[in-house]
């Protein structure tokens, strides 16, 4: 393959892949749905506000969240346990008790979880918070 091609054909591939990126990151592709990143523009204040000041119900000298790592959230119930759902794999995770909030309120009322990407950086599966909706 002469230089051109190369150069062409490496240009092509790096295009596939930001394609494929952008597409898993907006919910297209084929695979389960996954929420966007961000917040809803007239969310995003309220958010910033609570999640700035939210710290870990078992660890109360330690922030919990950022605008990165918290988002509303889907959540489901077996038996005394709650599930949350991951934003980035659409996986519900479960929540130990230790990492629900107690002792304030949730900003809108919604489920709220404040949990890293799954990746090598943190322990499978880790929750940093958790606000069920409409508790208090």
């Amino acid at each position: 393959m002469n230089t051109r091609c190369k150069l062409v054909s490496a240009i092509c591939f790096c295009c596939l892949v930001s394609m494929g990126a952008l597409a898993q990151e907006s919910g297209e592709g084929g695979g389960a749905a996954v929420p966007p990143r961000h917040h809803p523009p007239q969310d995003r204040m309220l958010h910033e506000k609570f999640y700035s000041t939210w710290h870990m119900p078992d660890h109360p000298n330690q922030s919990c969240c950022n605008m990165a790592d918290c988002y509303p959230t889907e959540i489901k119930s077996v038996g005394d346990q709650i599930y949350a759902r991951r934003r980035e794999d659409g996986k519900f995770i479960l929540v130990p008790p230790e990492k629900v909030e107690h002792n304030r309120d949730n900003p809108d009322g919604r489920n709220h979880l404040c949990a890293p990407p799954p990746s090598g950086y943190n322990p499978v599966d880790t929750v940093f918070c958790f606000a069920l909706g409409g508790a208090t």
